[in-house]
């Protein structure tokens, strides 16, 4: 199958481009340093042609309110106006676990509205939704960083190495169009508070992480469940302690 992967020069997009590579697809990693750039339409119409799936897990170069909702609104409308065009049989996305519970996060507010226009787009389609990425835990601390002290709530949260997201995205990329959701996450629940201050420690980072319940994540304050999946998520195998050994 041909399977444009749309953000396929970043983290999850270049282990993902190499893995359906080695399973025997045309997998081509779309980006504007290849010459697609999604905002513009540039280069988008030319490579979803001949396409059987395009992958969009491309993320918004600024994660302020209206910046991150102009691109995933942007973008999006762009890939599918191409996308059906070129007769696409499949459109799949990267999106986060929790995204309709916290309408107060501006990033997740932009989600929510990407996942709308693909649900309403009339094209088959498949949502990865993934829990929060190891990779990620240093800038969280750096987001909640306040006169030196990292404050981060005790909400639960379930964390997972970019390494096994890929390979769901993977998976959903050459299966059948779910027409709905599938949710990925780690092995292990963690207080927020707890998995950062485990990674600072880590790493020698010495500052300090105070539990603060109020403390905002991405604009919304977060419920002991907010980022957690349901019952029915695949779990990946790659702990915190096997992640850290590794780096």
């Amino acid at each position: 199958m041909k399977i444009v992967v749309i953000g396929g020069t970043g983290l999850i997009g270049s282990k993902l481009v190499a893995r359906l590579s080695e399973a025997g697809h045309q997998a081509v990693p779309a980006a504007p340093s290849t010459g697609v750039n999604t905002l513009t339409g540039e280069g988008v119409h030319e490579v979803l042609q001949d396409a059987n799936v395009v992958v969009d897990v491309s993320n918004s170069p600024s994660f302020a309110d209206d910046d991150v909702m102009n691109f995933f609104r942007t973008s999006t409308a762009n890939l599918l106006e191409a996308a059906a065009a070129a007769g696409v049989g499949h459109y799949v996305a990267l999106s986060v676990v929790g995204t309709d519970r916290l309408p107060e996060s501006g990033y997740l507010r932009a989600k929510a509205a990407q996942e709308e226009l693909i649900t309403g787009s009339g094209l088959p389609y498949s949502l990865v939704h993934a829990t929060q990425f190891f990779e990620f835990a240093g800038g969280i601390a750096d987001s909640a960083n306040v006169d030196g002290e990292v404050r981060l709530p005790d909400a639960g949260v379930q964390p997972i190495a970019a390494d096994e997201v890929a390979p769901a995205v993977g998976r959903a990329a050459v299966g059948a169009p779910l027409n709905g959701t599938v949710e990925v996450a780690g092995p292990e629940v963690f207080g927020m508070d707890q998995w950062i201050r485990t990674v600072l420690a880590a790493r020698s980072d010495p500052r300090t992480v105070v539990t603060d319940p109020l403390a905002r994540y991405f604009g919304a304050v977060l419920g002991p469940e907010s980022l957690l999946p349901g019952s029915g998520a695949q779990l990946a195998q790659t702990s915190l302690s096997e992640w850290l050994a590794r780096q």
